[in-house]
């Protein structure tokens, strides 16, 4: 049985009036071992029947068998196995890949085989020296003569084992003499045990052949042999791998081949990546920026004090009649103070009036509290101490003070400490001074004051009602669950409600929400920038697909299947939106470092692991999403037309 069997193939070009017949009724036998050379004029049709012999095109009708087997029945990775296993094609215009080395070039047809790297470069080596290409194994091949191209091309189609030697035009391109020792190699090539067919038009080199069939407008006009068939010798072959294996390794190498095609075109990857890289940037920036308010925002309401609740007479903060309504007591805080999930209470009563030292009056506030108030907001004592049970008991005539009235009371650095001040003409020593309070919840510039609420209440106010309770819930109990219990027992105490309350969690929840809610704002509206630097990952990439549709011809030429075309493709996508996004991290990091150091004064930026991740997993998401399309098309490509692609 003949190792190739055409029967009655026709191939047509074209549709409807443009449609051209190319090759008519073609039947042809090549046996295994032989040497056949196809001849014939430009425009004949014998690179077409060719490339149909070679499984880069198909018939438009008719049969074709290999081995017996019909290759109409296969699909295209079965085509792609077909070449991989039994083929080798050496191209007119070499058709190396110009960003690999001679040995990636040679070995490459082993890599979709599934052989391990070390190998197939020990095989590559081997091969480049048979052909006297010792010491180029690293060389590009721009860095290679035409000749040396051309062995290296051979090389390469000889890699897997090349059964069949597919020859077009092997000479075209090269000097008589390059040519002449590229013919010896074929000659050899035929001696060695594999069978060759060649397309020339010369007849001088046709004439090497065991065989010359000549082709004249698509028909066969004559088929004749000058030499027999030698027996055909036993050829060495790479075994394809399979298993897990083998796809982890196809992984690595199409990775491989990813990255050496990005770092081949920086600058178009550079452009490429602009996109994501401004909408990762953007999105991590505002997020970093959105949770940094956030955490200024919270801290300060933590100046207020940490899990208090306060309590208020009247129906709320905008009930104006509500300064006049006089219904919470020291009995209402001392009641609260022996609930179970009460950390600590203190009763609040404010006073202004005229404050006097020496020849100067101030108009200033002074609260009357309890000793645990500096603890439950969270106010700390710079200097001297703050009053404690026994100063309340004794209704000590103590005061603390805060910085602004220290500035406008006691000027010329003079130590406030032990001094004694006037307020409304009651005498207040002073004791202690709490630290700058830098929250936005502040007094401001306002002067304030705290003495124990038993002085206020007996020696300057004479009020029976204080102002409001400040009560700390313990750290383990829901301050929700808290509050709901304090309002049933003041109802019950005061028979009525009468009061209302100010809880600082529900401002916390409060600000975390419309924080949380502006960040997903802004944090939409960059997402925008990452969708159109997606969109442009997806037009490079066809673009790319269109700049590179020659070098996908080659890869299918030599065995790659839809899969790898497609993987490669996908991987350089998802690559290019990866190290986009990275870049994204990295110039959003240098925005919060130069906005710390330089912008904000009261607060920061804060990056979260959370965003970071985010940012990578969508940059991968939109390189996966975008990448698709480009690496379908470039899969689906018909190997004959890729190649011939200018």
């Amino acid at each position: 049985m003949s190792l190739i069997q055409c029967r009655n193939l026709n191939r047509y070009f074209g549709t409807g009036d443009n449609r051209v017949h190319i090759l008519k009724n073609i039947n042809l036998d090549i046996a295994k071992g032989d040497f056949v050379a196809i001849i014939g004029q430009s425009g004949s049709g014998k690179s077409t029947l060719m490339n149909i012999l070679g499984c880069l095109d198909a018939p438009t009708s008719g049969s074709y068998r290999i081995g017996g087997e019909e290759t109409a029945d296969m699909n295209a990775d079965r085509l792609a196995a077909l070449r991989r296993k039994r083929f080798g094609f050496i191209f007119q215009r070499y058709n190396l890949l110009g960003t690999l080395t001679a040995r990636d070039n040679v070995a490459l047809p082993a890599v979709y085989a599934g052989v391990p790297q070390q190998q197939r470069a020990r095989r590559a080596d081997m091969l480049l020296a048979k052909l006297g290409l010792q010491g180029k194994e690293n060389n590009k091949p721009s860095e290679l003569s035409g000749g040396q191209q051309q062995r290296v091309s051979i090389a390469r189609a000889l890699m897997n084992g090349g059964e069949i030697i597919f020859a077009d035009e092997p000479t075209g391109a090269l000097d008589s003499q390059s040519g002449e020792n590229v013919l010896d190699i074929i000659r050899q090539l035929h001696r060695d045990g594999h069978t060759v067919i060649m397309v020339t038009h010369d007849p001088h080199i046709a004439a090497q052949a065991n065989r010359i069939i000549e082709i004249r407008d698509g028909e066969i006009i004559s088929d004749r042999s000058q030499n027999p068939v030698p027996k055909p010798a036993e050829l060495t072959t790479l075994p394809e791998k399979h298993g897990w294996t083998f796809f982890k390794d196809q992984f690595a190498e199409a990775c491989k081949m990813s990255l050496q095609a990005v770092a081949a075109h920086k600058m178009r990857s550079l452009l490429t990546m602009l996109g994501i890289i401004i909408g990762i940037a953007a999105v991590v920036s505002v997020v970093a920026l959105g949770k940094g308010t956030q955490e200024k925002i919270l801290k300060d309401i933590s100046a207020m004090g940490t899990n208090t609740i306060g309590i208020y007479p009247g129906k709320g903060f905008g009930d104006r009649s509500r300064h006049r309504i006089k219904t919470l007591t020291v009995a209402d805080s001392e009641a609260i103070a022996k609930q179970s999930y009460v950390a600590a209470t203190t009763p609040l009563m404010q006073n202004t009036g005229t404050l006097t030292f020496r020849n100067t009056d101030l108009s200033a506030t002074l609260y009357g509290a309890g000793e645990q108030y500096f603890d439950v907001r969270g106010i700390q004592v710079a200097q001297g101490r703050g009053f404690d049970a026994d100063d309340v008991k004794q209704r000590a005539q103590v005061v603390v003070i805060d910085p602004n009235t220290r500035k406008k009371l006691f000027p010329d650095n003079v130590n406030p400490l032990g001094k004694t001040v006037l307020f409304k003409k009651r005498p207040l020593t002073v004791i202690g001074i709490t630290a700058e309070q830098k929250s936005g919840f502040g007094g401001g510039d306002n002067l304030q004051m705290w003495s124990p609420y038993t002085t206020v209440m007996s020696r300057i106010s004479g009020d029976k009602h204080i102002n409001n309770i400040t009560v700390k819930i313990k750290d383990e109990v829901n301050s929700q669950v808290a509050e709901k219990s304090l309002t049933e027992l003041l109802t019950a105490r005061h028979g009525t409600q009468d009061f209302f309350m100010n809880n600082s969690d529900s401002i916390k929840q409060t600000v975390e929400s419309a924080t949380g809610a502006m960040t997903l704002l802004v944090s939409s509206i960059a997402l925008i920038s990452l969708v159109v630097g997606g969109i442009g990952v997806m037009n490079i990439m066809l673009v790319s697909v269109t700049e590179r549709t020659r070098e996908i011809g080659v890869r299918m030429a030599i065995g790659a299947r839809q899969g790898n075309i497609m993987q490669q493709f996908l991987i350089e996508s998802v690559l290019l939106c990866l190290l986009g996004g990275f870049l994204g991290i990295a110039l959003s990091f240098g925005v919060g470092a130069l906005f710390n150091r330089f912008v904000a004064e009261d607060y920061s930026m804060a990056f979260s692991t959370g965003s970071i991740v985010g940012a990578v997993l969508c940059s991968s998401f939109i390189g996966v999403l975008f990448g698709f399309i480009p690496a379908k098309n470039a899969a689906k490509l018909n190997p004959i037309d890729a190649l011939v692609h200018d």
